[in-house]
């Protein structure tokens, strides 16, 4: 499969753990210099850097915008322009959750979720699209959910923020659809990542249940074949999309989620 992207540069978002880490690596692997983004120890996110860029020959760097604040999203995208001369791949995956009854929902959570897992797209979209246009190419891949299409009780933020993410990406879509730009969307079901290994440990406490048990009948009862998807399977379904044979996929929202959203 021709990558596509060999001497070009992307920004992930969210990507110094979980699903955002493994895609950056993937990308990186294929050619491509890669900007990283989050929060974390600034030590190991160095080592990361250091090791990721040693191992595959491209340029890795670190950016600690925050995605709630559009002046640092921003920035980000003119610093990468700048030190590569161009953001040829964008990956939206940063996002954060909580969980609440809506008469209970904190409001600085509602905004705060909206913030990074809606609006952080569209910000970083504006700042790099225009470049996209110029070099005639580009490839927007926003990492959805599953409950970018169907709903879950007490996560209203989370599940309106990635609907949005959705239609978002529609629009963007549309209005690039006779370039060579694309912009697609990926709905995950659950992925083991550290965030949700942590959720296991908590669940079985607090049900008095073996992980096991809390994998099967708690985290994954939405997921009719019980397993979790592999961050790699993603981070694989990225590259693709970047590449030459994914020139019509656009506007799409691509469930990887066991069959969740088959019922």
């Amino acid at each position: 499969m021709p990558n596509g992207i060999h001497g070009k540069t992307a920004i992930v978002t969210g990507s110094t753990s979980g699903i955002g880490l493994a895609i950056a690596e993937r990308l990186a692997e294929s050619g491509c210099n890669v900007v990283l983004n989050g929060f974390g120890d600034a030590i190991a996110i160095n080592a990361t850097c250091v090791t990721l860029a040693e191992r595959t020959g491209v340029h890795v760097s670190h950016s600690g915008a925050d995605m709630s604040k559009p002046d640092q999203i921003e920035a980000m995208v003119r610093e990468a322009e700048e030190v590569h001369g161009a953001v040829d791949v964008l990956v939206n995956n940063a996002g954060i959750q909580h969980v609440s009854p809506v008469e209970g929902f904190p409001p600085d959570k509602w905004e705060q979720i909206l913030a990074i897992n809606l609006s952080s797209n569209f910000y970083t979209v504006r700042a790099a699209l225009p470049g996209m246009k110029r070099r005639g190419w580009g490839r927007i891949v926003n990492i959805a959910s599953a409950h970018g299409l169907v709903a879950s009780p007490y996560k209203s933020a989370y599940v309106a923020a990635k609907h949005g993410v959705l239609g978002f990406t529609k629009s963007v879509a549309l209005e690039v659809a006779e370039t060579a730009i694309t912009c697609n969307a990926i709905c995950p079901g659950y992925v083991k990542t550290p965030l949700v290994e942590g959720q296991i440990k908590d669940q079985a406490r607090a049900h008095n249940m073996p992980e096991e048990q809390v994998v099967r009948d708690v985290i994954l009862a939405s997921q009719p074949n019980k397993r979790f998807v592999a961050t790699s399977a993603l981070a694989d379904l990225v590259l693709f999309l970047c590449s030459s044979s994914a020139d019509a996929i656009t506007g799409t929202a691509l469930p990887v989620d066991g069959g969740w959203t088959a019922r």
